[in-house]
């Protein structure tokens, strides 16, 4: 299962907020740094809205969702590179995990102590990639190192790795994350070997106050990590408020929906950040549905009907035949499988079909 990193200074609400989306109070969350050590991993079911649609067309009460892992990393600080706030050891784990969702205080608090003493989430934003971009920096450097004397003696593989090594450690030393180094689709897989920290997705969590939230997007602070974010990193960033997240993780599905409608909004922010952290991930969704169960299946994008057939069981990909397959859009417009086959939409494909996000499948298959 892929895993996300919430990352980000100290204090800024990533244990708060790792509660909402786990809807639990695993982390522990206080008022001063460093209050988590060892992260806390929770697995994380992901919202859609199609799966209770799709209960409706089957006529089932079984529902089983995808799910994503997402790990609280305790707080980074600067100086986090050379060791700073046990910053080594935190490093470490976000380079474990496969994408990172980098909460940003977008709040003032007199009550709640920032480790800078003033917000600015850009600013902020910046410490955190400089220490990463230091870190990869010195990783690159060190393996430099240790392929040079195969490179020398005309080493295919070596050569090949000091090529993109040292494209990388001019980009890093310019303080640059590998996210944003053109390379070909052959260098990008070459340099996914060396484990870089900039070089995973990211996406941004604005973390507002709750009485921000419902215009947030005229808040100050979210604006500039909204332009921060496309001009510099060219990625997401999602507005949520931790705390409001964490105190509905005590509420019924309706009680939720009620206290959202009292402030104004209504969908929960963790909703569309796990939504979006999901394709950030590069996942996609398929669904079976029938009598016994609808359930959505996890995949990666650019996946072919066998492998997708594979995640059921390894039987599937390996004794694959065809897939039966309507689009979920198209089922929803029919109101049944049978309609959908009357009016051509109900198709049969092969192992050549790349399966699309929202498809309907039913494998065939012979072992």
């Amino acid at each position: 299962m892929l895993k996300a990193g919430i990352v980000g200074l100290p204090n800024v609400g990533k244990s708060t907020l790792f509660n909402a989306v786990t809807r639990t109070r695993k982390a522990q969350a206080a008022n001063y740094p460093f209050c988590t050590i060892d992260p806390n991993v929770g697995v994380v079911t992901v919202p859609d809205e199609r799966l209770e649609v799709l209960q409706k067309i089957a006529k089932t009460t079984v529902v089983i969702p995808a799910v994503i892992e997402f790990v609280d990393i305790a707080g980074l600080v600067k100086g986090a590179a050379q060791g700073e706030g046990l910053g080594n050891k935190f490093l470490s784990h976000i380079r474990e995990v496969d994408a990172m969702v980098q909460v940003v205080r977008c709040f003032e608090d007199p009550d709640i102590h920032h480790v800078t003493g003033s917000v600015d989430p850009v600013r902020d934003i910046e410490t955190i990639n400089t220490e990463l971009v230091l870190a990869d920096l010195e990783a690159v450097k060190k393996r430099l190192q240790s392929v040079a004397k195969d490179a020398k003696r005309g080493d295919k593989t070596a050569l090949a790795e000091e090529i993109i090594l040292k494209k990388l450690e001019t980009h890093l030393d310019g303080g640059k994350p590998a996210l944003t180094l053109q390379l070909t689709p052959e260098e990008r897989a070459v340099s996914r070997l060396f484990w870089m920290m900039t070089d995973k997705p990211t996406i941004f969590a604005c973390n507002v106050k709750e009485g921000d939230l419902a215009t947030a997007d005229a808040n100050p602070f979210v604006v500039k990590v909204r332009e921060y974010a496309t001009n510099h990193l060219a990625c997401e960033a999602v507005v949520i408020s931790a705390q409001i997240e964490s105190d509905l993780v005590d509420l019924t599905t309706e009680e939720a929906k009620a206290f959202l409608g009292e402030l104004g909004v209504k969908e929960s922010g963790v909703g569309a950040l796990i939504r979006s952290t999901y394709h950030l991930l590069g996942l996609r969704t398929y669904f079976t549905a029938g009598e016994k169960e609808v359930r959505a299946w996890t995949i990666h994008a650019g996946d072919t009907a066998p492998k997708a057939a594979g995640v059921i069981h390894t039987d599937f990909e390996r004794g694959f035949i065809k897939a039966e397959t309507v689009a979920y859009r198209d089922l929803v417009t029919c109101g049944s499988v049978a309609a959908a086959r009357e009016k051509g939409l109900y198709r049969m494909e092969g192992k050549e079909y790349v399966v699309k996000d929202g498809d309907v499948l039913l494998f065939k298959f012979n072992v």
